[in-house]
């Protein structure tokens, strides 16, 4: 199973696309598609899409799974958090793709085994669990990364498509 998966935010998105056989995970691309703020905030969120976009057409994931919105005091943030994040679900749906949300919690449960683990726990389970040489970097990226991860485990538990294999 092809994975695509999503840090949503407006200046800086993660993405990170892993392939998931049995037990194993392979890296094939990660990274961060940056929006300039000198643009208006439509034409970031046009660029969020049209790059989520070109993602999917080049890299075919068959499943897509973005982090959902952690509310913060800063309620303009969090509004045009949700814009991008609804950018980017629309760009996987138009894409065919089945599109899952996961929370920080959730994300962190699934990689480290535990809810409230730190950033830094988190990066180091995914260089352990991805056989990378360093973290990942920038910090967006290998948020992208977990959230593969915690897709793959979470589908892969609850839906028995290994034994489909």
């Amino acid at each position: 199973m092809r994975i695509l998966g999503i840090d949503p935010g407006l200046a800086t998105i993660g993405y990170a696309l892993v392939d998931k056989k049995a037990n194993h995970f392979d890296v094939l691309e990660y990274g961060v598609i940056k929006t300039s703020p000198d643009k208006n905030d439509v034409e970031r969120l046009e660029i969020i899409h049209k790059n989520i976009q070109e993602l999917i057409k080049e890299f075919e994931p068959e499943e897509m799974a973005v982090e959902e919105l952690f509310f913060n005091k800063n309620v303009k943030t969090a509004i045009i958090v949700g814009q991008a994040r609804g950018v980017i679900l629309l760009a996987g749906s138009q894409a065919g793709l089945q599109v899952a949300e996961y929370t920080p919690l959730q994300i962190k449960q699934a990689v480290v085994g535990y809810g409230r683990a730190d950033k830094k726990q988190v990066q180091q389970m995914v260089k352990s669990l991805l056989n990378l040489s360093e973290i990942p970097r920038p910090d967006d990226a290998a948020d992208a990364l977990a959230i593969s991860i915690c897709h793959g485990h979470v589908y892969s538990a609850h839906s028995g498509w290994e034994e489909r294999l």
